[in-house]
């Protein structure tokens, strides 16, 4: 198998111009260079007057939670009989976020001078996905789009609702490591030093545990620069290189799946994101191939997402869906039995609706018994950590009262 090549880095470039007819337009595209995007642009019949890069900060003031808040409200007030574009100007002023209010703005101009809503949407990639357009196409073109938003809006909901849990799944091991080592440096650089003083006139030979924690001590003194920036270059190249390098992405997210407790709770939250996308996608009127590009995008683990990109060849070429599932060796007998129900009655929406149902409930329950899975092996370890300190450091004082007793 070819090893993928490195992606250079992408960037969002704001852009003004006038398409074929010469109304003016704008938007946002993503490309690796001022050069590619103008080409990109003209691709498009665009030709650009304006071409700037947008700046990181814009960038994390917009978050899925706005994109979510606004897709429910758009919902809501189209099922209530709402215009489009009252409903638009109704969701601006009530957004608290300027920057998101901007893009509303904009997207709303769009619709106004001729754009379908889905064209208005893909302007902003880097906000509205490709499930997103797609799901609003296909209402515009069915003449479904309320009942689709509502379920584009409960689909980003529950999307961000799992996320939310395996970021506490996760933050909670990860704090108390954090707050361990952070107390056991502590205890290095300014107790133990004190402990040396009083040792140094002993004039005894200490124990090996005691000489051992001095010599970390010393360690920490000297070179605590060293040892906290080493970590923080570890932390941030290990990010970095996850979200450049596609094999990385994949080494690191297979790993996470087998790490004991974790690795259930990502597995099942992964499975039930992967449902939920096609579900959606289904349910729409999105034929299965294409609806699968888009679940391989969502899946939000790379495993998954190459293997979903297999299955996508494999139904393209005429196997079932249930049948490329199997081959993958990633999802569990319930869910494949589940598949193939659905495939053999024509309920495979309802089916994965079901699927990801029960493995939300799953990732719900996982969670709020994690706590007490990892507190008693987390005590266990700082006990043994600071505990083993603390005797390291008074074997001395112990000897010296058994050799004057």
């Amino acid at each position: 198998m070819p090893t993928p090549s490195k992606k250079p880095a992408s960037h969002v470039f704001v852009w003004e111009g006038r398409d074929r007819a010469g109304k003016a337009i704008r938007g946002e595209i993503r490309a690796e260079s001022e050069t590619v995007a103008r080409a990109q642009l003209r691709r498009q019949g665009v030709s650009p007057t304006k071409l700037k890069k947008r700046s990181a900060s814009l960038r994390q003031r917009i978050t899925e939670k706005d994109v979510a808040l606004f897709t429910r409200q758009l919902a809501t007030m189209m099922k209530a009989g709402v215009p489009l574009l009252q409903a638009f100007d109704i969701a601006a002023k009530g957004h608290s976020n300027a920057a998101f209010v901007r893009i509303l703005l904009d997207v709303r101009s769009e619709v106004e001078s001729g754009s379908n809503l889905a064209d208005a949407f893909r302007k902003y990639p880097l906000y509205f996905d490709k499930l997103f357009c797609n799901l609003i196409a296909a209402g515009e073109a069915g003449g479904v789009l309320d009942a689709l938003l509502d379920k584009l809006a409960t689909y980003k909901e529950k999307v961000i609702a799992i996320k939310g849990k395996i970021k506490s799944a996760m933050i909670y091991p990860a704090a108390i490591i954090a707050t361990a080592f952070i107390i056991t440096a502590v205890i290095l650089i300014y107790v133990i030093p004190a402990f040396k003083e009083l040792f140094s006139s002993f004039g005894a030979d200490l124990p090996a545990p005691t000489q051992i924690v001095i010599w970390l001590s010393d360690l920490f003194v000297e070179y605590w620069w060293m040892v906290f920036g080493s970590i923080a270059v570890v932390i941030i190249g290990t990010v970095k290189l996850y979200q450049r390098s596609p094999k990385m992405q994949a080494s690191l997210d297979r790993f996470v799946l087998k790490v004991p407790v974790i690795g259930d709770v990502v597995r099942k939250a992964t499975i039930a994101r992967w449902a939920r996308t096609l579900s959606t996608l289904f349910t729409a009127g999105v034929p299965l191939v294409e609806a699968l590009d888009s679940v391989a995008g969502a899946a939000g683990n790379q495993v998954y997402a190459d293997a979903t990109k297999v299955i996508q060849s494999d139904v393209s070429a005429g196997s079932t869906l249930n049948n490329s599932m199997q081959r993958s060796n990633l999802f569990p007998n319930m869910v494949l039995q589940m598949t193939s129900i659905g495939e053999e009655s024509g309920s495979l929406d309802s089916m994965l609706d079901k699927v990801a149902d029960f493995y939300e409930d799953e990732v719900d329950n996982a969670v709020a018994s994690l706590s007490s899975l990892l507190e008693p092996m987390i005590m266990i370890i700082l006990g043994v950590l600071i505990g083993g300190l603390v005797i390291a450091m008074y074997m001395p004082i112990f000897q010296m009262g058994q050799v004057v007793g």
